[in-house]
């Protein structure tokens, strides 16, 4: 399990991440990600999150790169109701560590907390991210990524209208 990356390079890189969906800087958010990307979100109610798969299981959001950029592109305009005004939100990272390597990158584990603000309602989302970068370049780019909510549902958090 060798990595050619710290865990100093890949929490900044992940900072930066939760900085731009903070900043609703959603076209530099989907420039993270390489051209054969996967960001997923499981459902709630996954019997196993970490090896379910979208092609036969529920999941929140199973997205490829080109619906990375449609989605960030429609979350970006006004017409974008349920984001409309946008809702605050801060993302909070942590528990970073490197979990190993295989020819598609560097894989990651992190713990995530994401508080939202809309309406004068406060809801939050947390769990586990792991996700797999590799450099392209000079840059590190997020080749897959999957949220595993730790909720038992999204019923207190209403609807999944935001990036996690």
């Amino acid at each position: 399990m060798s990595s050619n990356l710290t865990r100093s390079e890949v929490e900044d890189f992940l900072f930066h991440e939760a900085e731009l969906l903070d900043d609703w800087r959603l076209p530099e958010w989907a420039d993270l990600y390489t051209e054969d990307a996967v960001y997923e979100i499981t459902s709630p109610s996954s019997a196993d999150p970490v090896a379910s798969d979208a092609a036969n299981s529920l999941f929140l959001v199973s997205d490829r790169i080109d619906r990375i950029r449609a989605r960030a592109s429609r979350l970006m305009k006004k017409t974008a109701h349920a984001e409309f005004p946008r809702s605050k939100t801060r993302h909070m990272v942590s528990n970073v560590r490197i979990t190993g390597s295989n020819e598609a990158g560097t894989q990651i584990r992190s713990n995530l907390l994401v508080y939202r603000t809309k309406e004068d309602t406060t809801s939050v989302f947390m769990g586990e991210v792991r996700t797999t970068v590799t450099r392209e370049g000079d840059a590190l780019k997020i080749h897959h990524k999957r949220v595993i909510l730790d909720l038992n549902s999204l019923y207190n958090q209403g609807r999944l209208t935001i990036i996690l």
